[in-house]
Order: structure tokens, then sequence, then C-alpha cells
């Protein structure tokens, strides 16, 4: 409805800019007037590029050849009548079109389009990964390809980040629970994945988190080489959140400085500003927001310790929100080994967590696997019998907690 209404609007206002075009045409000697003012000014651009040396003699003859020429031409073409019905239809001809092309395009892009769709800048890959280039790429065929290749490796972080898109399209640009579980297992298992990393930041904005989502966004902008095809949505994408939430943007220069370090020298120049803040703020222990951005920056950089340490000073000074809980408690269990059981500090944030969140899957699946270490096995199946039947049929997660469930029966 919104797309409707924008179009209407559109077509409005491009109806109220042609309504000069359906009046009375001007004169022709005014028209030639106004190109005769405008060669004027040519001739005269033209002598003074050439008495600054700008141009050399023999090109600004030429230019000035051509300019003659024009003159002549306009000249001509305003002698020449044109015939009634002729004009006539150029008066028309120019508003009908300009009327009749967005309403044509409005009507294709509404019936194939998909307008909640945000840019999707991972979304294509080679041709030669697809067994036919000429069929579309589609949310449904992602999906499908995804699903096969993690059939024969479920830990294929490529497939898992693809995954992760796919449900994203599917869900009309909502980075879904589901959507997240995959994205943060190809992380974990590839931490330079720029679509993963791409998907967790949008996922973070979409939560109402745009520091941590600017701060990933950041960090992935600065490991990107400079040709990487999606640069240009990720610092539009940078600047639209960070504006919304009213975060300094940085400059073009400040940009550009860090694109020129090769990717070694860009990672040393983050882990300055990092230390640098980690610095400050022990000088200024009480600035809460510092700690939130030493711990979402910590926590990008895959420092889960000191992004964990980061998260309790500024839970000291102010309770944090469930979002933030979340991002505390994955910076926790990010420095388990596989089947590891969390440790206390991690038991403590999960089980505010839960308490906020009873149907979080991150709090479900950690105090389980606590519960169970500690020989809780009731209270492992309540948490694992409840995410189990949280996630989709086809979370990839699910063959692992349904064989955790059977060992705790």
């Amino acid at each position: 409805m919104l797309e409707f209404l924008l179009a209407l609007l559109t077509t409005a206002t491009v109806g109220a800019l042609l309504v000069p075009l359906l009046r009375t045409t001007e004169k022709r000697t005014e028209r030639l007037d106004s190109a005769l003012a405008i060669y004027r000014d040519q001739l005269a651009e033209i002598e003074r590029t050439r008495a600054d040396g700008t141009v050399s003699e023999a090109d600004a003859a030429a230019a000035r050849i051509e300019v003659e020429r024009r003159i002549l031409s306009a000249a001509n073409a305003s002698d020449a009548a044109a015939p009634r019905d002729s004009a006539t239809l150029h008066r028309f001809l120019p508003p009908a079109l300009a009327l009749l092309i967005p309403l044509l395009a409005l009507g294709v892009y509404l019936n194939v389009g998909r307008p909640g769709l945000p840019a999707a800048p991972f979304a294509t890959r080679p041709a030669l990964d697809h067994p036919n280039p000429n069929e579309p790429i589609t949310a449904e065929r992602m999906l499908a390809e995804a699903r096969a290749r993690l059939a024969e490796n479920p830990e294929d972080p490529e497939a898992l980040a693809e995954l992760g898109e796919a449900l994203v399209l599917e869900a009309d640009g909502t980075v879904t629970p589901a959507a997240v579980e995959a994205l943060t297992r190809a992380l974990a298992l590839r931490p330079d994945n720029p679509r993963a990393a791409y998907y967790l930041g949008l996922h973070e904005a979409q939560s109402g988190d745009s520091k941590a989502a600017v701060a990933r966004w950041q960090a992935l902008e600065a490991k990107s080489p400079p040709d990487a095809p999606w640069l240009s949505m990720l610092r539009a994408e940078i600047a639209r959140v960070s504006r919304a939430a009213g975060m300094p943007v940085p400059t073009r220069d400040q940009v550009e400085a860090m694109q020129s370090l090769d990717p070694a020298q860009r990672q040393e120049a983050i882990r300055g500003m990092v230390e640098g803040l980690d610095a400050r703020l022990k000088e200024s222990p009480g600035d809460r927001a510092g700690w939130l951005r030493l711990a979402n920056a910590r926590r990008v950089l895959g420092e889960n310790d000191k992004a964990a340490d980061a998260y309790a000073r500024a839970d000291a000074l102010g309770p944090l929100d469930t979002r933030t809980l979340t991002d505390w408690a994955e910076a926790h269990v990010r420095q388990l080994k596989p089947g590891e059981a969390p440790p206390p500090a991690a038991v403590a944030v999960l089980e505010r967590l839960e308490k906020a969140e009873p149907r979080n899957a991150l709090a479900l699946f950690y105090l389980g696997a606590a519960a169970f270490a500690s020989g809780d096995k009731p209270g492992a199946l309540r948490r694992w019998n409840t995410l189990l039947a949280l996630l989709p049929a086809d979370a990839p997660i699910r063959g692992l907690l349904e064989e955790r469930i059977k060992a705790a029966q």
C-alpha cells in the first residue's frame, strides 16, 4: 500500500511539472534569443580559457567554429516553420510518455517485484556456481542449494552463510532467528565471512542495537579489499543506520584514509582505536556508553573474553537490556570449546537472559548444557524440549539437539 501511495505521489508530481509543457509554446524568436545567449556565454568561456592558457589556440579556434556552426543551425531552425500537426504532436507526446512510463513501470514492479525487500548485495554468485546460468537466483533456489551442501557437510561456513541469507530473503528482508543461528555458526567457523557479518549487523540494526551494527559493519569494511563489490552498499548502510541513531558518520576523508592502508595496517589501526578507547575508559570508568562501545568493538574483533569484561563493567553502571544481554552471553559462549558446558559467570548472564526472554534460544541451549553437566537432567530436558519446539524443521542445529535430548532421557 505504501509503495502504491508513493507511486501516486510521484505521478502527481510529474504531472505538475509537465503543466508548463501543455501551455502555448513560446515564440520562436524567444527560443532563438535564449539559444544565442547560451552560445555567447560559450564563446566568452572559450576566450577566457584561451587567454589563461588552459587550451591551445588551435583548440580554441576549433571550439569557436563549432559554436558558430550551432548558432547558424539555430537560426535556420528558427526560420523553418514546423507543421501544425507536428507541433501538436511534439507538445503532447513528452507529457504523455512521462506519465505513462512510470505508471507502466509501477504495474510491472507490483506484479513481479518485492517492494519490501532491501538490497541483497551478497545474493549473486558467479554463473559457474550454477548448472544453468540463465535461471534466475531466487530465495527458494538458494535455500535448496544451501541445504544440499549442508547435507554433505554440516560445517560448511559458506553454505551456512548462504542459508542465512536465503532465509532473510524469504522473510522479505527480516533477519529471522533461524537466519541468525545459521549466520552465527558461519561466522564462528569463518570469522572473516563477509556475508555472515553483514546480515548479523542487519539483525542488530533491526533489533535496535545500531551501535553494534555499525561497529560490526565498520570492522567488515576495514577488512574488505578495496574492490569488494559490497563496499558501496555497506558504506551506505553504515551512514543510514548511523544517521537514524544519531551517531557520528565517518567523513569521506576518514574512510579513504582507512582504505588506503593494507589489511594488516587497517587491522592495526582499528586495534589502536580500540586500545585508545580502553585507555580512556580506565581514566573515566563511569562512562557506561563507552564500555558498551568497547564491548561491541572487542566482540567484533573476536576478543570475546575482553568483550565479556567490558559488558560486565557497563552492567555494573546500569542493568543491560535484553539485546545487550544476548550479546554479553554470546561473548561468553563463543569462548567455549565444542561440547563444553558454560562456566558460572556465563550461566549467571544466561539466567538473566532467560528471565528477560524465556524463549531465547541461546539461553535455552546453553543453560540446558549447564544443567546436564551438573547432573540436572530434568532441567536440561525441559529447556532443550522447549527449544526443539521453537526450531523450524530445517534448523541445522536440530539434529545435534535431538542427540543431546536422547542422552539426557
